[in-house]
C-alpha cells in the first residue's frame, strides 16, 4: 500500500496553480522534502515541460520511491536522498526549487542550511517556492495556526512556524527577490522568489 496523505490531495490543486506560473520558464526542478511523493507524481503530469526531481532524508525514502515506480510519469526523476545540513547535494544544477510543508519542521539551523547550500545547485535566474504557515510582524495568521505552533513546539522545541521577515531575509541572502506571497488554502502562505539575471 502507498502511503498517503490528506492535506496533499486537498492542496495540490491550488498549489499547482501557483506553479504552473511561477516555473513557466523552468526546465528543471528540485523539491525538497517530497514525504509520500504525491505533489511529486502530480505536478510532474501536470506540467510535462518540467523535469521534476524528488527528494528526501535517506530514512524516509521507501515509500516515496515505492509510489515514483507505480505512478510516476517519464519526466519524474528517481528520488535522491538529501540531507540539507550535507553539502555537497547529490543532484544536478537546477531552475526551479520547491519545497512544501517542511520549513516549520525543520529546526531553525537546518532552514539556514537549506538557503545556503541552495547556490552550489542553482542555474542563473532560478524560481524558488515554499508552501507552508507563516508568521507575519511575530503574529499567526489564525487561531488554527497558533494552535499548530503550540503543537509543534511541544513535540519539538526547535521546530514552529517560521517568520516570513527571517525568511525573506535569507532568501534576499542570497540573491532571491520576493515575487509573490499567495495566500492559500487552511491558512497556508506560497512564497515565490526568483534569481534575477546579472545585466549582460
Amino acid at each position: 500500500m502507498l502511503p498517503h496523505s490528506d492535506a496533499c490531495d486537498r492542496n495540490k490543486g491550488p498549489i499547482l496553480e501557483v506553479l504552473r506560473e511561477a516555473f513557466a520558464a523552468c526546465r528543471h526542478i528540485l523539491e525538497i522534502g517530497s514525504g509520500t511523493g504525491q505533489h511529486a507524481v502530480h505536478f510532474a503530469n501536470e506540467m510535462p515541460w518540467l523535469v521534476w526531481q524528488p527528494s528526501e532524508r535517506a530514512g524516509e525514502m521507501a515509500g516515496l520511491r515505492k509510489r515514483i515506480v507505480h505512478e510516476g510519469p517519464r519526466n519524474l526523476r528517481a528520488p535522491v536522498a538529501l540531507d540539507v545540513t550535507q553539502p555537497p547535494w547529490d543532484v544536478r544544477r537546477v531552475d526551479g526549487v520547491f519545497t512544501a510543508n517542511t520549513l516549520h519542521i525543520m529546526s531553525w539551523p537546518e532552514v539556514g542550511s537549506f538557503f545556503a547550500n541552495l547556490p552550489a545547485i542553482l542555474k542563473p535566474g532560478a524560481v524558488l517556492a515554499i508552501y507552508g504557515p507563516f508568521r507575519y510582524a511575530g503574529k499567526c495568521t489564525s487561531e488554527s495556526n497558533a494552535s499548530f505552533d503550540e503543537m509543534l513546539h511541544a513535540r519539538d522545541p526547535a521546530s514552529g512556524i517560521r517568520d516570513f521577515e527571517a525568511v525573506d531575509a535569507l532568501a534576499h541572502g542570497i540573491g532571491f527577490v520576493l515575487q509573490a506571497d499567495h495566500r492559500m488554502p487552511a491558512n497556508n502562505q506560497m512564497l515565490v522568489w526568483n534569481q534575477p539575471l546579472s545585466p549582460g
